[in-house]
């Protein structure tokens, strides 16, 4: 038996676990954050600004 070897159960398994949710968390924030400031910070009412499509068909009869 090797007294080196770490077992299963050590004290690590904690350490390790709650990094990897804290890494998740920390994942998860970096994802949706940015869209959800984005989405607050624009504008509700975008004007666009194109062209109308509507001609005025106006026969001038002489």
């Amino acid at each position: 038996m090797n007294l080196n070897s770490q077992s299963a159960n050590s004290p690590d398994t904690y350490s390790q676990r709650l990094a990897d949710i804290v890494g998740t968390a920390i994942a998860l924030i970096t994802l949706t954050l940015p869209v959800f400031i984005i989405a607050y910070y624009s504008a509700p009412n975008v004007e666009i600004n194109q062209p109308s499509l509507i001609y005025n068909l106006s026969s001038n009869r002489d």
